[in-house]
């Protein structure tokens, strides 16, 4: 009877550690809200509800698009038109810049990065770059609408951002972005080939279309138009009647993931010696513009933005730092880290030269990003 507890238990923290190895991010997010809850009592106040409802109805939206293969078909259909390794890249990469606007950069690369890697053994046509490039694309292609990736949806609900301000704040970068990608696509070396993948069919196209309207409002409970919890009401009843797997296959890590940082930020942020650095350090737009660049090298952008909200009311400088600060480092975005996750699963014995030469990708685009994005900066404060 004993052997037999002792076993369950065992088995119990095995599932346990093996459950915080798998998501690293959301470990150390758990074990900081853990130990800043010595320094400050959490409350609730500090969780961004409308935050979380919106990120969970885009993530039941999106996962039911991934079920019924509405990109897998797009995606397809686009590439067995090609007639040479350049064109199917700059597809592939051009389809991450896209779809990172509406369905964010991780799923944009859990996506097509799979894609690119099926294509790679099928022609025996080396696609470290375009991997590269794609996961640039999407963390570039996602800072242009507020639901492309999470730190634009927490930034966009936590200062009450209208649609205007924010487009006008971002598109510059996503002009830099596309110019950028075209300019590095047309270095890219260009063979003929002939790819011919079996196409795919849309699982069912009514409930695709309807997906898509379920999609549209949650859009516009994003942008204010509709109540957010309206909303969340619509998309789990929704996910009821066509999909009840869909409500268990969903990241409910993330949302944690943000509940831990909420809880993490709240607590530091009434730290004296935080307060006292915020108040030295975060005096102007350059400063809260370079600080969201360093600290998103360091932590991430997403628990960048949450950190440094706190202590200012400047968001434009903010935006723009912790997305530019997407590029850089591996962990700088997670959805950097997928699409290394995924390159070394398919080419075990090429990690070294995958992280060399993202390194230098990523470091070259955030410097120039960095410089020219701070530059059109200024020039808009003179203004």
């Amino acid at each position: 009877m004993k052997e037999t507890v002792l076993i369950q238990q065992k088995n119990k923290l095995e599932i346990t550690f093996g459950l915080l190895k798998k998501d690293l991010v959301f470990t150390i997010s758990l074990v900081l809200a853990a130990l800043s809850c010595f320094i400050q009592p959490p409350k609730l106040e500090y969780i961004n509800f409308h935050v979380l409802v919106c990120l969970f109805n885009l993530m039941l939206a999106i996962k039911a698009f991934e079920e019924l293969k509405v990109l897998d078909k797009l995606a397809i259909s686009l590439l067995n038109k090609c007639k040479n390794s350049k064109s199917v890249s700059a597809i592939l990469i051009l389809l991450c810049f896209i779809s990172s606007m509406i369905v964010t950069n991780d799923v944009a690369l859990l996506t097509f990065v799979p894609l690119t890697l099926v294509i790679s053994k099928k022609t025996n046509m080396p696609m470290m770059e375009t991997v590269i490039l794609q996961t640039i694309a999407a963390n570039i292609g996602s800072s242009l609408t507020p639901m492309g990736n999470p730190q634009n949806l927490f930034i966009y609900s936590y200062f009450g951002i209208k649609p205007v301000p924010f487009f006008t704040t971002v598109v510059f970068m996503a002009i830099l972005g596309i110019s950028s990608l075209y300019f590095l696509i047309r270095k890219l070396k260009s063979t003929e080939l002939k790819v011919y993948l079996t196409p795919v069919m849309i699982v069912d196209g009514k409930k695709a279309a309807l997906w898509g309207i379920v999609l549209i409002i949650i859009i516009a409970s994003i942008f204010g138009i509709l109540h957010d919890q309206m909303v969340f009401i619509i998309t789990f009843m929704i996910s009821l009647l066509l999909n009840k797997k869909i409500l268990v296959k969903i990241d409910y890590l993330l949302l944690l993931t943000f509940i831990c940082f909420f809880i993490f930020i709240g607590n530091i942020s009434h730290a004296e010696a935080v307060q006292t650095f915020a108040s030295t350090s975060l005096k102007n737009s350059a400063s809260i513009y370079f600080s969201s660049i360093f600290f998103s090298q360091i932590i991430s952008n997403v628990p960048a933005s949450i950190l440094l909200a706190h202590f200012t009311t400047d968001w434009k400088p903010l935006l723009l730092g912790v997305n530019i600060g997407g590029l850089g480092t591996i962990i700088s975005s997670l959805a950097s880290v997928i699409s290394y996750k995924l390159f070394i699963q398919s080419n075990p014995r090429e990690g070294k030269e995958y992280l060399t030469k993202f390194t230098i990708y990523n470091f070259a685009f955030l410097l120039f990003f960095a410089l020219v994005q701070f530059a059109i900066l200024k020039f808009l404060k003179m203004m």
